[in-house]
């Protein structure tokens, strides 16, 4: 075995390890021996926020490609290996990252790393595979563009940041996906899929030197070739309306502001802020816009964080005819947030909410190895279970209230409406 440098846990947080390989792969394991699964993740730091203006999308199509088959493995015999183990193999792009996962019992878990290995550093990426994923991803963005409560985010993201990489869509654009080849997404992939760039987090029934063994074998020939240049521009918020017409049944709206990074030290009272104006069945904005008014059946609040940036916003869908004053009443919960703060009550039963949540969504392996990879990713401390409800226990009244006027207290707002709408028909002014 190659030396290594390798971080021993903390009293702590006995079951997390941490170790960067000579090639530069950061290895970050979780040891849970009740469980019989094991969930390992090859996260890459690449998303669509690294891409030029020409290859939108290029990251989410490299993410297809790489399950077309290795110099070993057909696609077939990818599919065919994973359902004889009745295994999960699957892969998701975001804005910063891109990440390939599987879930399988302890002992397959050679196989799984071995294929997934295979698929990162030797994909084929032949003309014929190019030609037919460019078809599966042009069916994927109209579906997208036939969702039109899952596309205003993306009109949103664009409003609240114009320009920028992070208001762009994961997906692309249908012109850049039928324009770029082999000749541009090869390039691109060489560039971001390095050793340097690529971290490996496993949570399960599962060693860490075990882990370490498998990818000094599948992985590690692989030379130390350093960090991509990414890109470094900060988003400015803009603010304004986004309105896109279309013959809806709804209105979908969602109205929002800037957030924090994803590092920031007031995120935890940033979850609790969230989760008191939309998070859930007892939150201001549920009460108020669907149990009092009825206005909406579908009404909720979320956050987004990134590297330097981040997001909080409202998703409502309502008859057309109503959109103003959903955007009213929304806009009038944040004022009242802002200037009012909180009650303690609503953040007693939001910590409840969330401890509670935390706690299940860590009750398999996926959920852990999840937050192993995106901690390491974005440089984050990772913290025990006990730690990180430590953590929402010490968030006070005044820590969320003096976030509220932060967020809410200004005129940044941005607002994307999806419905039938003529430009200028709307009538809604979103400033204070």
């Amino acid at each position: 075995m190659v030396s290594l440098r390798t971080t021993s846990p903390s009293m702590n947080e006995p079951r997390h390890k941490r170790t960067v390989l000579p090639n530069g792969i950061r290895v970050i394991t979780e040891e849970v021996p009740h469980l019989r699964s094991v969930t390992v993740g090859f996260w890459v730091g690449v998303g669509s926020r690294d891409e030029p203006e020409d290859l939108l999308g290029v990251s989410h199509f490299i993410e297809h490609l790489l399950f077309k088959g290795t110099g070993r493995r057909s696609a077939r015999d990818i599919a065919e290996e994973f359902d004889a183990m009745g295994g999960e193999l699957n892969a998701f792009s975001a804005k910063e990252y891109t990440c390939y996962y599987a879930k399988v019992l302890d002992e397959d878990l050679e196989r799984a790393v071995d294929i997934m290995a295979d698929m990162l550093m030797d994909p084929l990426m032949r003309e014929q595979d190019i030609e037919a994923e460019r078809k599966v991803i042009l069916e994927e963005i109209s579906m997208h563009e036939d969702a039109p409560d899952d596309i205003v985010h993306d009109y949103f993201a664009a409003a609240l940041w114009d320009s920028h990489p992070l208001g762009r869509s994961v997906l692309g654009r249908e012109s850049t996906i039928r324009k770029m080849g082999g000749s541009e997404i090869i390039p691109f992939f060489q560039e971001y899929y390095r050793s340097g760039n690529l971290v490996v987090a496993a949570a399960g029934h599962i060693s860490h030197e075990r882990i370490l063994e498998l990818l000094d074998r599948y992985l590690g020939t692989q030379k130390s070739d350093g960090l991509p240049e990414r890109s470094s521009e900060v988003p400015q918020a803009k603010g304004g309306t986004l309105v896109v017409e279309r013959e809806t049944e709804q209105a979908h709206i969602v109205l929002g502001t800037p957030g924090l990074p994803r590092n920031h030290p007031d995120r935890f009272a940033l979850a609790i802020l969230d989760n008191i104006l939309g998070g859930g069945m007892s939150s201001r904005l549920f009460q108020r816009i669907r149990e009092e008014l009825s206005l909406a059946y579908s009404v909720y609040s979320y956050h987004s964080m990134y590297r330097d940036a981040g997001l909080v916003a409202v998703y409502a869908g309502t008859n057309p005819s109503n959109a103003p004053r959903v955007v009213e009443e929304i806009r009038a919960e944040m004022t009242r947030l802002a200037e009012g703060g909180i009650t303690e009550e609503e953040l007693s039963r939001a910590k409840s909410h969330i401890k509670g949540s935390i706690v299940l969504g860590l009750e398999e392996s996926s959920g852990r190895m999840t937050r192993l990879g995106k901690a390491e990713l974005y440089g984050g401390e990772i913290l025990s279970l006990d730690r990180l409800l430590d953590r929402l226990d010490q968030v006070s009244k005044e820590q969320v209230d003096k976030l509220a006027w932060r967020l809410f207290g200004g005129d940044n707002l941005a607002l994307a409406v999806v419905g039938p709408f003529e430009e200028g028909a709307l009538g809604i002014d979103i400033s204070r």
